[in-house]
């Protein structure tokens, strides 16, 4: 969900959008048949809940607010995140049971945060869900979608800037005219979104202290049980038994996950609304 209202939140917010935690519980290609989505046997009747037409519209705006950039605006999945409609975790949610526990504890690890939602607003998220899957499976719709680009632009570029340069503390990481610059002529969209909240591919650093002292730092290129290896400032490939060094990595990715239980959904979306100014 659009950590998130703008379309990350890879979480991309974001990206990224219930969100990329849904995506374990999210069947990604369609199946055969009803029966293999919903276990109901071939001519049994098919019991789909109604709820009442208020609660779905309201999880309809908060889903489009919150969701829509992973999973399109009708939770029939979008550039990154899984078709709602085909859920296996949907289809096995109870009053929300399911669902709601995605909401709240969001998955980090995927690029999901958590989002502080009301009883009231998982009830109507479910609602909507449940009604949109309803209706994939009656028609016999569904499949992944793109992103409405408006889904995105909801933010306040001035209040990101703030929040980039003061709450945020990206800016003790990242400059706007250093490697920032240009970055919404590089990425768009969704893509830049992901980059935001979850820059999945950003090279980590090591520093290496040998037995002599000697301190070397460089770009982590391998690392396991026995070996760290990394390139220095001269562009050499230097490794070493991780028995007989000391090491630190410094990896970027750590802040942007740090970042997913502080996040509020204006952060995120005044966030992105700046970011889409560094052309």
């Amino acid at each position: 969900m659009n950590l998130l209202r703008s379309a990350l939140h890879c979480r991309l917010w974001l990206a990224a959008p219930l969100m990329l935690s849904l995506a374990n519980g999210a069947a990604q290609t369609p199946p055969q048949s009803a029966q293999a989505e919903t276990g109901v046997k071939p001519g049994a009747p098919v019991v789909l809940q109604s709820y009442p037409p208020e609660l779905v519209r309201s999880g309809r705006d908060l889903f489009r607010q919150d969701c829509s950039f992973c999973h399109g605006r009708d939770a029939g999945g979008g550039e990154s995140g899984p078709d709602l409609t085909r859920s296996k975790l949907v289809t096995a949610d109870v009053d929300g049971d399911k669902i709601g526990e995605v909401v709240r504890n969001g998955r980090p690890d995927k690029g999901m945060p958590r989002f502080d939602r009301s009883d009231q607003q998982i009830a109507s998220l479910v609602a909507f869900i449940h009604t949109q899957q309803n209706r994939a499976l009656s028609r016999g719709i569904g499949g992944r979608k793109g992103v409405d680009a408006s889904d995105l632009q909801t933010g306040n570029a001035e209040a990101g800037k703030r929040y980039f340069d003061g709450a945020g503390g990206c800016s003790t990481c990242h400059s706007p005219t250093g490697d920032l610059a240009g970055i919404a002529s590089r990425f768009q969209g969704l893509q830049l979104e992901e980059q935001m909240l979850y820059p999945e591919h950003a090279k980590s650093k090591v520093t290496v202290r040998a037995a002599s002292g000697q301190a070397i730092t460089g770009t982590l290129v391998y690392l396991d049980e026995f070996t760290v290896g990394l390139t220095d400032s001269t562009g050499w490939y230097r490794s070493w038994r991780t028995s007989d060094v000391q090491y630190k990595v410094d990896a970027p990715v750590n802040a942007h996950v740090e970042l997913f239980s502080k996040y509020t959904d204006a952060d995120i979306h005044n966030l992105m609304a700046y970011l889409q100014t560094l052309r």
